[in-house]
């Protein structure tokens, strides 16, 4: 081969390989967990991962325990730049649009995890969130699910009957009012009321997190009922970035941001799953006692949730098209009649 020739194919060769490649990028990421959390330390390992496949490519801040903006004004941050991705969740964006309730917690509707992520990867939740996501100049990237909430309790909560007149710490939003039609007493507050609210009989009871991260709470050094496994609340947290930001890296940043977060999410499934099994035996030592709801009043729930999706699902279009989009998945896995 000629030496031009040579000199012109290394030539070509260079310049597909700079076009391949980008600028490095650094990524300015809050979560709302703090970093000794169990979700704080996938956080670790997954900003390690990205940065490990890129070969130093991307680098990665997070600020954990909402340490630049508080939780709910996370999202506005990464849209306004003062962040580049959200690591929160989408049920604090409740009053951007109606929707976000149903990718942030669906209330009474997947039993596990896998069922949840499923819909978002092999049903057409994807596509729906991100017309969601999108119309805010966000991208949505992926979700962690811990698994099932388990409500605590001073007094038992064998099933149905005891909602009645049970008030407890609630979150806000679509939760209030299922708890509400089923004659319950939910109180929102912030967590940190949560424990004088208990110690002072203020409230019965708390839907805090998982059981596992109940007793990290310390809310069975208060209380001696809770239910498991849980059957009311699956909160989806999520990776979420400004649509700018992510359209401007290579295919290959966004790949490896994404398979990245897919190990985080399972690995947190995973590891709750352990943790919580392990929690529940503990528990049960300690004398706390555990319910879980029979198939029959696991339904009633359902049913009374269905209600309040029904009313959310008549807030905005796109809350409406996404409900629609989960009730034909949940029909699909026997969920739904």
């Amino acid at each position: 081969m000629k030496l031009s020739k040579i000199l012109m194919t290394a030539g070509a060769a260079a310049l597909l390989a700079g076009a391949a490649s980008a600028d490095p990028i650094t990524l300015r990421i809050q979560t709302h967990y703090a970093t000794e959390h169990p979700t704080g330390k996938r956080l670790a390992e997954f900003v390690d991962d990205v940065q490990t496949m890129s070969n130093g490519d991307i680098t990665i801040e997070m600020f954990y325990s909402s340490s630049v903006v508080a939780t709910t004004e996370t999202f506005d941050a990464a849209i306004n730049g003062i962040l580049d991705c959200d690591a929160t969740g989408g049920a604090y964006q409740t009053g951007k649009n109606p929707a976000f309730q149903f990718v942030g917690d669906i209330m009474g509707g997947y039993d596990t995890p896998w069922q949840q992520y499923s819909w978002l990867y092999h049903g057409d939740g994807y596509a729906a969130a991100q017309e969601l996501y999108n119309a805010q100049n966000m991208q949505l990237i992926g979700w962690s699910i811990y698994g099932q909430e388990s409500l605590s309790s001073s007094k038992p909560l064998a099933g149905f009957e005891d909602l009645k007149g049970w008030k407890f710490r609630s979150p806000p939003g679509m939760e209030t009012e299922i708890f509400q039609e089923l004659g319950a007493s939910p109180i929102v507050m912030d967590f940190t009321e949560i424990f004088t609210a208990l110690e002072t009989g203020i409230i019965d009871g708390a839907d805090a997190s998982g059981l596992a991260n109940n007793v990290g709470l310390g809310l069975y050094d208060i209380v001696k009922h809770a239910t498991y496994p849980g059957f009311h609340s699956m909160p989806s947290d999520h990776l979420a970035c400004n649509l700018d930001v992510w359209n401007g890296m290579t295919e290959t940043q966004r790949r490896i941001i994404d398979t990245a977060w897919q190990k985080l999410s399972f690995q947190i499934a995973l590891y709750n799953e352990k943790a919580n099994s392990e929690a529940a035996a503990a528990l049960t030592e300690a004398g706390v006692t555990l319910y879980n709801w029979s198939a029959e009043d696991r339904a009633a729930f359902r049913q009374a949730a269905q209600v309040a999706w029904e009313d959310w699902g008549t807030r905005s279009p796109e809350a409406g098209a996404i409900l629609e989009s989960h009730k034909s998945y949940l029909k699909a896995l026997g969920l739904l009649n």
